[in-house]
């Protein structure tokens, strides 16, 4: 078993606030990554490579900041816990059957379906990478991933468990107590609710995807082929960087948004307003990466659209006022491929997890 690199990577992105005008509607935060291009600049760029690192910037190899633990064991018992079952209610359900990293971190449901076979409200999106994002969820209502973790394993519709029932489950298993323990030792009492999600974020920073456009973004010209630089330019000249731009081309962003199935049936979702209960919050999501996007099908918040060409003439069409041509879009498609980047082999790796004992809370399935 090989775990991920964990040397700190130079010049993690700083994250800065920028407020647009009231009028826009916008909530944008920027990655200052100055440092970073001057790294990458080190080699010759083309001119179209010098263009693109003005908006983006190559991943870095994880998403830990210096001041973190980043163990192997910390690591690994986050990856554990992120796809143990026995802590959800009915003993059914983990991060992983949501955030499937078989299939690139996602259900590939236009919802997703938890306890006694409820539906969510929302699309899950993939988890891979969403540690850089600025912030968590669609509504943006977690900081970081290490908060974001815990909150679906408490949630009604989802894993429908209680803090006290995830500790009880992990204090049955001796092996749980030792990890907890060995990881945590500086605390007196290591095993609690709050460092379960500090194991999960953990192991979730190291959930990255290293793409052919990454490597563009590096100084490999050749990375991309000719029509996804063609499709690089066109995404650019058509204006989409505008939301989707930084180290994961979106994260870090709200934006008014209604799904054209949205708009047909009258029942748009609140969006952040949910969340904040502020009037100028109705119908503003965080603007998704695009990482990975030709495989976390389908798209769009409410999971409406399957078909990438469609969801890319959609947003053209509300988000930018622009009618793509089917060339265009095509052209788009392509260049969004070059964006598809290796999963770690180390999280594909399902975990052996320890066995029930006689005192492990058994499964429960009432609502």
């Amino acid at each position: 078993m090989t775990l991920p690199n964990n040397n700190i990577f130079p010049g993690i992105k700083k994250l800065i606030l920028l407020v647009f005008p009231a009028l826009t509607g916008l909530l944008i935060f920027t990655h200052c990554n100055s440092a970073d291009q001057s790294e990458v600049k080190s080699v010759a760029m083309t001119e179209l490579q010098e263009r693109a690192l003005n908006f983006f910037s190559p991943l870095p190899e994880h998403a830990f900041t210096e001041e973190m633990n980043q163990s192997e064991e910390i690591i690994e018992l986050g990856k554990m816990l992120f796809y143990e079952p026995r802590i959800s209610k009915s003993g059914l359900f983990s991060c992983n059957t949501c955030h499937n990293m078989a299939i690139f971190g996602v259900d590939q449901l236009p919802v997703s379906v938890g306890h006694g076979w409820q539906k969510g409200v929302v699309n899950a999106p993939t988890v891979l990478n969403t540690a850089f994002h600025k912030i968590q969820f669609w509504d943006g209502r977690a900081a970081n991933v290490e908060v974001q973790a815990g909150m679906p394993i408490l949630e009604k519709v989802e894993m429908a468990a209680t803090e006290e029932h995830v500790v009880e489950v992990l204090a049955s298993m001796p092996e749980y107590v030792e990890r907890f323990n060995s990881v945590f030792k500086d605390e007196q009492n290591p095993l609690v609710y709050e460092n379960v999600g500090n194991a999960i974020g953990a192991f979730e920073r190291t959930l990255v995807t290293i793409s052919p456009f990454d490597n563009f973004l590096s100084g490999d010209a050749d990375a991309l082929t000719e029509r996804e630089k063609e499709g690089l330019g066109l995404f650019l000249d058509t204006g989409c960087q505008t939301c989707h731009r930084g180290v994961v081309m979106g994260g870090d962003m709200f934006a008014f948004f209604q799904t054209p199935t949205e708009k047909e049936t009258g029942s748009a979702h609140p969006g952040r307003f949910g969340f904040t209960e502020r009037e100028a919050d109705k119908h503003f999501f965080k603007v998704p990466s695009l990482l990975n996007v030709t495989k976390t099908q389908p798209y769009l918040h409410d999971g409406s659209i399957w078909d990438l060409e469609e969801a890319i003439v959609v947003v053209a069409r509300e988000m930018l006022n622009k009618e793509l041509t089917a060339d265009e879009t095509a052209l788009l498609a392509d260049f969004l491929e070059s964006l598809t980047g290796e999963i770690p082999k180390y999280a594909l790796e399902i975990p052996i997890l320890p066995p029930s004992k006689a005192n492990t809370p058994r499964p429960r399935f009432d609502i």
